[in-house]
């Protein structure tokens, strides 16, 4: 099977049981966010600039677990901001398993192999000595990390441990050069790598969550996929960059750029995503082949934003993910009171100027999963997509030169490192003549530090 065959039952039940119900709308993931803070200013993100005023503010857990069972989605994304940043997301996590539903964690992957050394701590016997060398032997853990495990961990405090209803989703926007620009940092690209080596060896599950914008070369994102395919990603989710109000302020704003140099338009996305079926084939791609149709622009959806709602530090957003138009202090409350018919595209003509270059998975995706627009055989091709052989492993992957940036001197900051160099090295001499040690050249971080 491509995809698990218990997440797969879990999701198609839900959809059977409204259908039979006749649920007029109903969530199929939650997106909930219980922090906005973030280590990273990715370009194109607007969280931190729509909510700068309440990046210090949290959901309490008790929220955040109740906003789950209200909506009743199968699968809850966390997000945010960066979702390892929350104090208790261990609590978190462990508390949306125990009500039998499926958790995404989705990550810029920074902080991924700290959590995993906490779990190894918990669980730690002699019997892990041999898998413990394999991490050191590959950088993955340092030596202040063993200590840690070796010491074991008796907080009583829950970590986050392997398991079938679990996925790290790490974002990846890219190779080297191109993710750590997206991201504003160098160097995370190669800790996002190293994270997703980590967690395989222990057993979790691993997606991808890639974003592609106008300036994205899609022979990068098939070597991408093959890249991630070779070290036995789980899946893979993509979704093209949409100029939602946010993310076009921030831009203007803090970095004076024209969002048109960097959003696509839905002519656009058709051109980036015409191989996108292609890719499905080859690769783990999470997303019913409908939804891959519409990409391609072989057909038209209509939004269902209300399937993936989202509930944050200030209530339910609304209309969608994206856009805000206000927040609700219930789920059932922003279902009945937002009028769902003043969104998205109908035939080619935007009910809201706003939804006109939109085609994101958060709310088109579910459009294929739910029959909005049923073609004839829709229903087979996405069981046929579901149920079908998973791709297997692409092993000439291994091959791909994905690190191109910063790891081989030609990162985003380099004109700068060698300005730095060339300064250092003329008045090397002058040091030297007064008896000085050599000047200390700039590197980057060791690859095993994760602190």
């Amino acid at each position: 099977m491509r995809f698990p065959l218990a997440l797969t039952f879990k999701i198609a039940r839900h959809i059977v049981v409204n259908k039979i119900r006749r649920t007029p709308k109903f969530a199929m993931v939650l997106q909930l966010e219980p922090l906005h803070t973030c280590n990273l200013t990715c370009t194109g993100c607007g969280r931190i600039r729509e909510y700068s005023t309440s990046l210090k503010d949290m959901m309490p857990l008790e929220d955040c677990l109740h906003a789950s069972e209200e909506c009743k989605a199968p699968m809850v994304s966390i997000c945010g901001g960066e979702p390892l940043i929350y104090p208790k997301i261990e609590e978190l996590v462990q508390g949306i398993l125990d009500q039998g539903r499926i958790v995404y964690i989705c990550t810029n992957g920074m902080f991924m192999r700290r959590k995993m050394v906490d779990y190894l701590s918990a669980c730690y016997n002699k019997g892990w000595e041999p898998k413990l060398t394999e991490l050191r032997s590959e950088n993955l853990i340092n030596d202040k990390d063993l200590e840690k495990i070796r010491a074991g961990k008796n907080d009583g405090r829950p970590v986050i441990g392997p398991s079938r209803w679990m996925y790290w989703n790490v974002h990846i926007d890219g190779l080297e050069f191109t993710h750590d620009l997206i991201v504003e940092r160098e160097g995370v690209f190669r800790e996002c790598v190293m994270a997703i080596r980590m967690a395989k060896l222990l057993g979790y599950q691993v997606a991808t969550n890639t974003t592609v914008y106008k300036e994205t070369d899609v022979e990068e994102i098939e070597k991408m996929f093959q890249y991630f395919s070779a070290m036995e990603v789980d899946g893979h989710t993509i979704s093209p960059g949409y100029d939602y109000d946010a993310a076009k302020k921030d831009m203007v704003k803090r970095l004076g750029k024209n969002p048109g140099d960097f959003f696509l338009t839905r002519k656009m996305t058709r051109e980036k995503f015409s191989r996108i079926q292609e890719w499905g084939r080859k690769f783990t791609i999470f997303g019913t082949p409908v939804y891959q149709e519409f990409l391609e622009g072989k057909r038209e959806l209509t939004c269902t934003a209300w399937a993936i709602p989202t509930r944050n530090v200030r209530g339910w957003k609304a209309p969608c993910y994206l856009m805000t138009d206000g927040h609700y202090p219930t789920y059932q409350e922003m279902l009945e009171k937002v009028n769902w018919e003043n969104y998205g595209v109908v035939d080619g003509v935007a009910r809201d100027p706003r939804c006109e270059n939109c085609m994101v998975h958060c709310g088109y995706d579910p459009s294929g999963a739910l029959g909005t627009n049923a073609q004839p055989g829709d229903t087979w091709k996405n069981i046929r997509y579901n149920f079908g052989p998973k791709p297997k492993p692409y092993l000439p992957g291994k091959k791909v030169e994905a690190f191109n940036g910063v790891s081989i001197g030609k990162g985003h900051l380099a004109q700068a490192k060698s300005a730095i160099r060339d300064k250092a090295d003329a008045q090397e001499p002058a040091a030297q003549n007064n008896g000085c040690c050599d000047t200390e050249k700039l590197s980057t971080p060791s690859t095993a530090k994760h602190d």
